[in-house]
């Protein structure tokens, strides 16, 4: 077996060098969101709190393609927002990567919401109300007593939205087209290699590239959320 073979040219480490910046963004962009819209979904009652959740959800259910092409409609260049961020502050992320970061947030949004959410639900309010008697604000008692308890699902949730992002395809192609070396992810890579004669091998390697990161994410994930866990449990 020719070793040389499998080694990713510049381009394939081009769309693995997007990929992971694209998903770094969408995550560190979505996290402090996910983590207010799950403290709400969690522990609050009010009007359209049902709506609200599907409204979450919904790209779970909805064809990647259609989120894209929503997004494309409201933040396009002529879109509802898109159009307003063009012409005040000369901002465009229709086709550009930090578009696709964008397709990548909404997309892995669900899984971040949901994990760090079922965390929140598992947490013993009898602790909260315990420094709560203490004289603790609802500021230091979520940074000292539910942070940590919830670290676990926060961490979890990270890492699922980073391999979601990684992974996203439909919404991204919609939202922000094929450029290379502007959104042209590692999905969207391996999907050009497969439209082209002789792009078997290239194919291959990007799918191995895809499998390994997949791998990672699962493995560090189930390592923090042990360590995590391990910690909160040394007295």
């Amino acid at each position: 077996m020719d070793l040389a073979a499998l080694a990713p040219t510049p381009l394939e480490m081009e769309a693995l060098g997007l990929s992971l910046r694209v998903s770094l963004w969408a995550v560190a962009g979505s996290l402090p969101v996910g983590i207010l819209t799950a403290l709400v979904l969690a522990r609050r009652r009010f009007p359209g709190k049902t709506l609200v959740n599907g409204l979450v959800h919904l790209p779970l259910i909805l064809p990647p393609v259609v989120v894209g092409y929503l997004l494309l409609v409201l933040l396009g260049r002529r879109g509802v927002v898109g159009a307003w961020l063009h012409d005040w502050f000369g901002v465009t992320v229709a086709f550009t990567w930090k578009g696709a970061a964008i397709a990548a947030a909404v997309m892995a949004f669900p899984l971040m919401v949901r994990a760090i959410r079922l965390s929140i639900e598992g947490v013993d309010r009898r602790l909260e109300d315990a420094a709560r008697t203490l004289g603790a604000g609802p500021l230091r008692i979520f940074a000292t007593v539910t942070l940590p308890l919830i670290l676990p699902g926060i961490l979890t949730g990270t890492i699922l939205a980073f391999a979601r992002s990684v992974g996203e395809f439909g919404a991204t192609i919609t939202f922000v087209s094929n450029i290379p070396g502007e959104t042209r992810t590692l999905p969207l890579a391996l999907f050009t290699q497969t439209q082209v004669p002789g792009g078997e091998a290239a194919a291959l390697r990007l799918v191995v590239i895809s499998v390994v990161l997949a791998m990672a994410a699962v493995v560090l994930s189930e390592v923090l959320a042990r360590r995590v866990a391990r910690h909160g449990a040394d007295p």
